[in-house]
């Protein structure tokens, strides 16, 4: 197996979008509405921008694996001195290709970008699966983060 790594491109964005949504059903999603559209708008605005960077794994020209982080911006605190938080998603690798260390290097290849662009800390909502995953890397789990759903 000859899996190779890049950046998301605009051009990928279809294969990307349907994959997001393989993940939001393998998750167990509520799939209330049709979200292509504001994913659409979402990666397009913010690829734009740089406020979304995405790597993604390829077996030759297929793309089997994908990773995503959008860098946000909080007032500083002293967890975070510089404020920027790299919020990870996308996290999946097709089923095809699990437990072969794709998703490890992709989760490596956006922390490392989240470094370089200033973020203090990366964070992510795990999926059970996904768990594992980021323990053995090194994240630690919360238990302040709350949420209110509008």
């Amino acid at each position: 197996m000859n899996i190779t790594y890049r950046k998301l491109t605009v051009d990928d964005l279809d294969v990307f979008i349907k994959m997001r949504i393989d993940q939001l059903r393998e998750e167990g999603a509520k799939e209330d509405i049709d979200l292509e559209p504001a994913l659409r708008d979402y990666y397009l605005r913010h690829l734009s921008d740089g406020t979304f960077v995405s790597w993604l794994a390829l077996d030759k020209d297929r793309i089997i694996g994908t990773s995503g982080m959008s860098i946000v911006e909080k007032p500083p605190y002293f967890g975070c001195p510089s404020g920027k938080i790299g919020l990870l998603s996308s996290m999946f690798t097709d089923p095809n290709y699990r437990r072969k260390g794709i998703a490890k290097t992709l989760l490596s290849k956006v922390v490392d970008e989240a470094g370089e662009q200033g973020c203090g800390t990366v964070q992510i909502t795990a999926s059970d699966m996904g768990v594992l995953l980021y323990s053995d890397f090194g994240f630690k789990k919360n238990d302040n983060f709350m949420q209110y759903k509008l």
